[in-house]
């Protein structure tokens, strides 16, 4: 404990000493001058809209990056599609039992369209959840270089002010269409990233249904 206390001492002194030679070495700074405040300049108006999260997922490495998440989850959508239809095939079952059939087998019937039905919904939920996940984050990954693409656009076309109208709430009520710059932003973003439009989509019959949930509504800054 003495000794912590010594060597603590110690380099205190020592940190006083080398503070009061650098003070005596160094005389002060002579103080800076101040400058005048810019005062702000009113510049002509020049406004763009966007839909952001439509631009981004409207790009052909989005609608990509959005099927690649599809396709992922088709092998789990169709496990819980047959669970479904086998716990709907067993409630047609139980609620067309004949008169005969005893409260004890109603019973059984009842536990096993429970037990399943459970699973249905548990798998569902959790099948749901990771979609969605997968979904948000191959969304963030495009959002970044789309949201490089829009700056540099808007900046070349010499707009003051970019709007994001894509949410629900968006305080824009009306605008003239040549100031929305969303498909100039995509146009512009496919020609840079490469990436080749992706084939026409099969008809919807042939191709399991999914809902693309709604990415997040802030717009990425850099």
């Amino acid at each position: 404990m003495n000794r912590t206390l010594t060597l603590l001492s110690a380099l205190g002194a020592g940190l006083m000493t080398a503070a009061g030679t650098a003070q005596t070495a160094t005389p002060p700074a002579a103080p800076a001058a101040q400058q005048a405040p810019v005062a702000p300049q009113a510049v002509p108006a020049k406004i763009a809209l966007i839909s952001f999260e439509q631009a981004v997922f409207a790009t052909n490495e989005g609608q990509r990056a959005v099927e690649d998440v599809k396709k992922k989850y088709e092998p789990k959508k169709a496990q819980i599609d047959a669970l479904a239809q086998e716990v709907d095939t067993l409630k047609k079952q139980n609620a067309a039992a004949p008169a005969t059939t005893t409260d004890e087998q109603r019973a059984a019937q009842l536990r096993a369209i429970d037990s399943k039905e459970k699973v249905l919904n548990r798998d569902a939920e959790d099948a749901s959840q990771a979609y969605q996940a997968d979904l948000q984050e191959a969304y963030g990954k495009v959002a970044q270089k789309v949201n490089v693409t829009m700056r540099t656009y808007v900046a070349q076309g010499g707009f003051t002010l970019l709007l994001d109208v894509s949410g629900q709430q968006s305080p824009v009520m009306w605008a003239t269409p040549n100031t929305d710059v969303t498909q100039a932003v995509i146009d512009a973003y496919n020609t840079s990233s490469g990436v080749a439009a992706p084939p026409p989509a099969a008809p919807s019959a042939a191709r399991p249904r999914a809902t693309t949930p709604r990415p997040p509504t802030t717009t990425p800054r850099q």
